[in-house]
């Protein structure tokens, strides 16, 4: 499994990689992830690099990388599980824990539209009471165009195994 982090939540971990790891063979097991904050709170969007599906978590306490991986690991499973797609996390997600690696961002493309994912979170976060894990959802739900103008929970459900990255060079 991949956790491609930005500079600032590599950081925050007390970790740096110098090396961008080219995409994952199985696309449920590379995933990229970055801190936000709205409304003086810190929160951690963790994104799947080729579908977009995200997961939002509170970022405070998270201070190294192995609270950073448990928190991360947990939370995307209870997603997947309530979203759904207890299969792929049975069979394509949770196996691929069992070794991890940290990377730097596979590509603008992806970082752009976490950009787009945050600015969105940060607007509901202000206008509503809402949990991190409810808003997860609200994410899932909108149209983008790094993936083609679906949502990122359609195109989660639709990656196979194998996939080439869709904007990773051959």
């Amino acid at each position: 499994m991949i956790f491609r982090l930005s500079a600032k939540l590599g950081k925050k971990l007390k970790f740096s990689s110098a090396e961008v790891l080219s995409a994952h063979t199985n696309p449920y097991a590379d995933w990229s992830a970055r801190p936000f904050t709205a409304d003086r709170t810190q929160y951690i969007l963790i994104t799947n690099t080729v579908s977009l599906y995200s997961r939002v978590i509170f970022g405070r306490g998270i201070t190294d990388d192995n609270m950073f991986l448990n928190r991360a690991v947990r939370s995307l499973s209870e997603l997947m599980e309530d979203d759904g797609f207890q299969l792929i996390r049975d069979r394509a997600f949770l196996p691929e824990t069992s070794s991890i690696s940290f990377s730097k961002a596979l590509n603008r493309s992806v970082t752009g539209s976490m950009n787009e994912l945050v600015l969105y979170a940060q607007i509901i976060l202000s206008e509503e009471e809402i949990a991190p894990y409810d808003l997860s959802f609200k994410l899932n739900d909108m149209l983008l165009s790094y993936i083609d103008y679906v949502c990122p929970r359609e195109a989660f459900g639709q990656m196979k195994i194998n996939q080439q990255h869709p904007h990773q060079r051959s």
